[in-house]
């Protein structure tokens, strides 16, 4: 079927499958391509097997128009290459180097075709990055070198000291200066996607809530809205207010870590002691809603499994005013304090170009000036009705990207507040029938590193056939590897921090 429109939806807005569009190659290649230049975002691209065509791969852009709050589906088949994106659109180029590896399909002229996670394709042959005689190996690739006299090379992991999970950096560097930084990831790809198939389950939602586990309550509710919309439900406005204090506890207890963890890199003792243990707060106010520090077995799709009763809501109050008061003494310190500015002003700084161009997304979009919020953009859940003001900076460096954070604490807390005095009457959960079939969705949240995309799709028997998770991180590693050009590799922790991104995130 070929159409001469995009199919435009809402967020969490289910449709037939049927009624996405399917166009050639060159159609949709410059469908995206053009509407990215106009403005939207590709807030998702990806391939999946095709059934009416066993061996091709259908490709699926997902354009997300902040402006109208839509959200626009078009789909294309291929086979063994196709045209690559990214030399026209950069948001494109980390998405094509995931088909690639995945699906065995060569984005023919991308410019920096290599692997994202070094596993074997779903399908067909040993792949793209295959080595002679076997499949991809992990942490094995061409890194890019710059050659040149006094020129060097700084490679770090992928183990790292302390407890952190692995990932690979390899600076070309002039003396002290990064003239650029590679990333590699994909150390622990858990295969996380291909397990969603065919459920739900009893598995499912445990699996989405480790997606990203500091993201815990941000992809379930990616989730929990996906099924809902699959099966055409509607959640109680309790259970919504309910999700979103969550959303909001998480998102300001881990802005307050980072900020803290921010302090320790540059040695500002008083306020990395201090964030640390107000961290903790924030967290044991999650463990009160349901009982886990990161907010695992609060969702349920159709609504919570916990209520918040009076006393508990009064005790939440009671501890968010402390978390406030102390998280204001403790941060407002860095912006008093000249030798913490000098450290974070101009230091791993992008422009507002550059963050267009790649498609970052999150605190890192937002310290651009750019305001870029789910949230606001659209809205879903408790959001539709309850407003949280878009925080943003303008300087687009380390400063920029910690003061959005702050801005961002202190408006979750004006939320969570609210939200607690005036929690809605009524249920807390409704019954789940089953999911329609042949249907697909989208979800955005706003987590707190930026925007969680789901992307379902149900088969004939109403099962997942398939489904997509975009963490924020996906986005944004390459904006971490650009804020690092033309620093000193020393500002490299400082900066790392500044993004704070997932690799588990990365590595689904």
């Amino acid at each position: 079927m070929t159409v001469n429109a995009d199919l435009l939806l809402r967020n969490g807005q289910a449709a037939p499958l049927g009624a996405v569009p399917d166009v050639g190659i060159d159609v949709f290649r410059n469908r995206v391509v053009a509407a990215v230049a106009g403005g939207m975002r590709l807030a998702a691209l990806f391939g999946r097997p095709d059934a009416d065509a066993p061996g091709a791969i259908r490709l699926v852009a997902v354009l997300a128009s902040d402006s109208t709050s839509h959200l626009s589906l078009l789909r294309t088949c291929v086979e063994r290459d196709y045209p690559a994106l990214t030399p026209d659109c950069p948001q494109a180029h980390w998405f094509e180097r995931e088909i690639a590896e995945q699906w065995d399909i060569r984005p023919k002229g991308h410019p920096w075709l290599k692997p994202v996670r070094f596993h074997e394709p779903y399908a067909r042959g040993a792949g793209v990055f295959a080595h002679p005689g076997q499949g991809p190996l992990c942490g094995v690739t061409d890194f890019f070198r710059v050659e040149g006299e006094e020129i060097h090379e700084v490679a770090v992991g992928p183990v790292h000291a302390g407890v952190i999970e692995p990932g690979h950096f390899r600076f070309q560097c002039h003396g002290e200066t990064v003239l650029h930084l590679e990333i590699s990831l994909g150390y622990q790809h858990r295969g996380i996607e291909r397990r969603l198939v065919g459920g739900p389950d009893a598995r499912t939602l445990h699996l989405v809530e480790t997606a990203a586990g500091d993201t815990t309550v941000g992809h379930a509710t990616a989730y929990c809205q996906a099924l809902e919309s699959l099966a055409g439900v509607g959640v109680p406005a309790r259970a919504q207010a309910i999700r979103g204090i969550a959303l909001e506890l998480e998102r300001l207890t881990c802005h307050i870590g980072d900020l803290g963890a921010l302090a320790g890199d540059i040695g500002f003792l008083p306020t990395a002691s201090y964030c640390g243990r107000i961290r903790g707060d924030g967290l044991n106010m999650t463990a009160q809603l349901c009982g886990s520090r990161f907010g695992r077995g609060l969702l349920t799709p159709g609504g919570v499994r916990f209520d918040i009763d009076a006393a508990r809501a009064d005790d939440l109050l009671r501890r968010l005013d402390a978390v406030a008061a102390d998280a204001a003494s403790a941060i407002n310190l860095l912006w008093n304090k000249p030798s913490v500015m000098a450290r974070f002003e101009e230091t791993g700084t992008l422009s507002a170009e550059t963050v267009r161009q790649i498609g970052l997304v999150g605190p890192a979009a937002r310290a651009c000036g750019i305001g870029l919020d789910v949230r606001h953009d659209h809205p879903a859940g408790i959001f539709s009705f309850a407003h949280v003001p878009v925080a943003t900076w303008h300087s687009g460096d380390v400063f920029a990207r910690a003061y959005v954070r702050w801005l961002e604490v202190q408006r979750s807390v004006e939320f969570v507040r609210d939200q607690l005095r005036g929690l809605p009457d009524g249920p807390i959960a409704v019954a789940m029938p089953p999911l329609a079939p042949g249907r697909t969705v989208v979800t955005l949240v706003e987590g707190w590193r930026g925007e969680v995309c789901h992307v379902a799709a149900t088969d004939d028997a109403g099962r997942l056939a398939h489904y997509k998770i975009i963490d924020p991180s996906l986005h944004n590693w390459f904006g971490l590897a650009l804020a690092l050009r033309g620093q000193q590799i020393s500002d490299f922790p400082l900066c790392n921090k500044s993004f704070n991104l997932s690799y588990c995130g990365h590595d689904l």
